[in-house]
């Protein structure tokens, strides 16, 4: 044997560590050097109006194509092994904050679009215990516009993609979907809901939404993103008549230190009216409206019969009306408030008539507050608006559009 072969081995193993070392430092660099030249994705913009189907895969598609640009995919092997969990906040109608049969559709075609054309991510369900293995937050949004030619309607559809780590939008696209007969209803909790939900939660979620990449998401939205979770809970609990539970769903959220929302203390009404409870109903329904004072703004949804200022004949719509009538004038009150009732009617009848009918209706609103307590009848103003300020604008006189034949009380400073 060659007495030289054994000291030479015993060198390169020696120096086998400082090799590995030096490459590991190399590499380093060079994932560093590729991410500084990556540049900061673009928003996906769809302008053209689309089939809707068609309109979700290419904005589905663009907003994926963008993490493909980011540094974490850079540098990772895109696997199923390296999949990047997503957990998907269920969509919104951005106009009215409703979740809707419409926004259920967006939401299962976008899904069914990254489960089949984009495995490197993974769409979770939107729990708490998901929140901490995810890395990105998926949020979507549709809002009704008129389209150019103004003889059919088209939904903007926004997505957007937000690293939960560092609550920055990372990639976000929009399009243009007609609206081909899409069934815009609102779910169960939203169609009972008596008061308008969007609040400043439901307003950072929108905004996130359509928030450009490289900028932050709504800090009011993010920072109650845990508490999120256990809305959704409720609200599909309540969704499929477990009231019960639902109710037991929105008190835990409650009791969270983000829990005094709107979405919550509604949920808290709705679920005690369906069980029965009358004073628990009316006690949550004071605080829906104390919480829209602070506001500064409540939408309530009063249905009149056509054409008329007498709230609707069925007392199983109209039946807790003088309840509502009660606390709006007794929260109101307390707070030593002044208020313009304002009217709204749907989209259907003449621009005049409306205005009319809108301002007669809040009139006789009130009429009805200044019942409750003489003190509101100088601190109250009745306007009527008419269909100028729709929330869904589709006109179509049924459950989908009932916000748009809603009372608000906007708070005003006072005569003086």
């Amino acid at each position: 044997m060659n007495p030289t072969v054994r000291p030479r081995q015993g060198l390169a193993a020696a120096l086998a560590p400082a090799r590995a070392l030096l490459t590991g430092v190399l590499l380093a660099a060079l994932l560093l050097a590729l991410a500084a030249c990556v540049t900061q994705p673009q928003a996906t913009a769809l302008t053209q109006d689309l089939p809707f189907d068609e309109a979700i895969a290419q904005a589905t598609d663009g907003l994926v194509g963008q993490t493909q640009k980011l540094p974490a995919f850079l540098t990772k092997v895109e696997s199923k092994l390296a999949r990047r969990g997503v957990v998907l906040d269920p969509m919104l109608d951005a106009g009215s904050g409703q979740q809707t049969q419409a926004t259920v559709q967006l939401q299962r075609r976008v899904t069914e679009r990254l489960a089949s054309r984009h495995e490197q991510l993974e769409v979770l369900p939107f729990q708490a215990a998901n929140l901490a293995r995810a890395q990105y937050l998926l949020t979507g949004t549709m809002t009704r516009q008129a389209a150019a030619d103004r003889r059919r309607a088209v939904f903007v559809i926004q997505l957007a993609l937000t690293e939960l780590k560092t609550g920055q939008v990372v990639a976000q696209a929009s399009a243009r979907a007609r609206d081909e007969g899409l069934d815009a209803t609102p779910l169960r909790y939203y169609l009972d809901s008596p008061v308008l939900v969007k609040d400043a939660v439901v307003e950072g979620y929108v905004r996130t939404t359509a928030t450009a990449p490289g900028q932050r998401g709504d800090p009011v939205y993010l920072e109650r993103i845990a508490t999120a979770t256990l809305i959704n809970d409720a609200t599909e609990l309540y969704n499929a008549e477990r009231y019960q539970e639902a109710l037991g769903q929105y008190r835990s959220a409650l009791a969270t230190p983000a829990g005094e929302q709107l979405r919550v203390l509604n949920g808290i009404y709705l679920s005690n009216w369906k069980l029965g409870r009358m004073a628990e109903a009316e006690q949550a329904f004071g605080k829906v409206v104390a919480l829209g004072i602070a506001y500064q703004q409540l939408g309530v949804k009063f249905l009149f019969n056509p054409n008329s200022t007498d709230f609707w004949s069925d007392p199983k719509i109209s039946g807790a009306y003088g309840m509502w009538l009660r606390q709006i004038a007794r929260e109101s009150v307390s707070a030593r408030v002044c208020m313009d009732v304002v009217g709204h009617t749907s989209r259907s009848g003449s621009e005049e008539f409306n205005d009319q009918l809108s301002l007669r209706r809040a009139a006789y609103v009130k009429q009805r507050l200044a019942s409750e307590s003489a003190d509101l009848a100088a601190r109250t103003r009745a306007l009527g608006k008419g269909f100028r300020e729709n929330i869904v604008g589709s006109g179509s006189d049924n459950a989908a559009d009932a916000l748009d034949r809603r009372v608000e009380f906007k708070i005003t400073p006072c005569p003086t």
